[in-house]
């Protein structure tokens, strides 16, 4: 079932609304629509500072989207109003708007507080109660009831995939993934065991064949043997660095946190953005269609991050002209007087994808600044020109990991990346393999079983 859903997998993932996606289906901000300071609309707030601020048009109309401790707030930039909830007939027009059906046509599915098969992850819990609506050819979409985008988005052919791979492959079933628990021990035991099954075969498989030079077997069994001995190494590590996938992740911590606020140099001061209100910041980049304007602070300095896609992006400082990217030698400067006792060994720029920083869906952002330190554990991060911000960092640990789970699970070698279809020739062949050397495995336990009951 692993293997057989892996292959799916490689073509169709777990549904969701990728970033491209919902830039593509964004509208544009319009100056003229933006009345209110972001002081202003922040007054509106009560409480800490925020520590995001972006503007964003929603359901026609921009709004200032301010991140507290994990919760967003939103303000219409246009008359003030604080948004505590989405209403359910803006969230149908923003649905409809979405699929570009008409919202006459949907079915409302009810206001989701708890999971379903596809809001089952995670990071739907904070979005929830999610309004669903549903159309005669298929598409179902989720806007959250809180920050009123669509959260998900799924369709036909995209939920047939899901059955077939992530669902099984991840073991997604919603009665046990709500469990966040008993999913993880479940999936840390079945892994574990099939290592364990698999490694024991290949070790009595290969003992048996130098041991006497030929397979003693004929049928079912013997073809165990011959696809045990050319794909039981690549099934048995497939189902280990599966496993892996369970560890924790690795996230920014010490030195990552230290480069993080040095980048930023000091907390996010509203004021600092008076003396150019977003619609001027819009202004200098008419020529790009700008569907998010983040509020971010560079080395202490305000800047605008005006993004038309993910790749796409423009930055306005309050005090300057617009570039397309960060100077990478303030970057390093920075980077110097915020990792201090250690010291940077080794910094590049990075103009293509490497062992360390690859993605076969090109989503990474190029070019990236290379910073390796000194240290214990010799920490480096790879930090995007256009944000300033850490994209990945690395410790021996995250190394480690990087091989064990990436290396082995996805086969993201440097060089069958970049020789497609000759990665995915290399994996279909192996998962082929090894999902036969698995059936072979059930013949022959079922002929067992039957031989005992019998």
């Amino acid at each position: 079932m692993w293997l057989t859903s892996g292959i799916v997998m490689m073509y169709s993932g777990y549904p969701s609304v990728s970033p491209e996606e919902h830039f593509a289906k964004a509208a544009a901000l319009t100056p003229a629509q933006i009345h209110l300071s972001p002081v202003a609309a922040f007054s509106r707030l009560a409480g800490d500072a925020s520590e995001q601020v972006r503007l964003t048009m929603l359901d026609g109309r921009p709004v200032y989207r301010f991140l507290r401790k994990g919760t967003e707030a939103i303000v219409r930039a246009d008359d003030g109003e604080r948004l505590l909830r989405i209403p359910g007939e803006m969230a149908l027009r923003i649905a409809a708007t979405w699929t570009g059906q008409a919202a006459s046509a949907a079915v409302f599915e009810g206001s989701l507080k708890d999971p379903d098969q596809w809001t089952v992850p995670g990071e739907f819990r904070a979005l929830r109660p999610l309004f669903k609506y549903s159309w005669a050819d298929g598409e179902e979409v989720y806007v959250s009831a809180v920050t009123g985008e669509v959260v998900q988005h799924t369709t036909r052919r995209s939920r047939l995939a899901a059955y077939f791979g992530a669902i099984p492959h991840w073991l997604y079933f919603t009665p046990l993934r709500k469990n966040e628990r008993l999913w993880n021990t479940v999936v840390i035991w079945t892994s574990g065991i099939g290592t364990m099954a698999s490694l024991l075969g290949l070790i009595a498989g290969v003992g048996m064949y130098s041991a006497s030079k030929r397979i003693p077997y004929i049928g079912c069994k013997r073809w165990h043997v011959m696809l045990g001995l050319l794909f039981g190494a690549a099934t048995c590590t497939w189902v280990f660095s599966g496993m892996r996938s369970m560890q924790p992740t690795f996230g920014i911590e010490g030195s990552g946190v230290r480069i993080a606020n040095a980048l930023r140099g000091g907390p996010l001061a509203l004021q600092s953005f008076q003396a150019k209100p977003p619609g001027a910041a819009l202004q200098q980049v008419s020529e790009t269609s700008v569907k998010e304007l983040e509020l971010v602070f560079v080395g202490g300095e305000a800047h605008y991050l005006a993004r038309e896609s993910p790749g796409r992006s423009r930055i306005v400082p309050v005090q300057g002209n617009t570039a397309e990217e960060f100077d990478s030698a303030r970057i390093l400067r920075l980077i110097a007087d915020g990792v201090r006792p250690a010291t940077m060994l080794q910094t590049r720029l990075v103009t293509e994808y490497e062992a360390y920083y690859l993605d076969r869906r090109h989503q990474h952002p190029l070019p990236a600044l290379f910073v390796g330190l000194s240290g214990p554990d010799s920490v480096m991060y790879y930090i995007d020109l256009k944000t300033a911000r850490i994209v990945e960092s690395y410790d021996g640990r995250a190394r480690w990991n990087r091989w064990l789970y990436h290396g082995l699970h996805s086969l993201d070698l440097p060089w069958l990346y970049r020789h497609r279809p000759v990665w995915d020739v290399v994996v279909l062949v192996l998962l082929l393999g090894g999902a036969c050397l698995s059936l072979t495995s059930v013949i022959i336990g079922v002929q067992l079983l039957r031989r005992k009951l019998g």
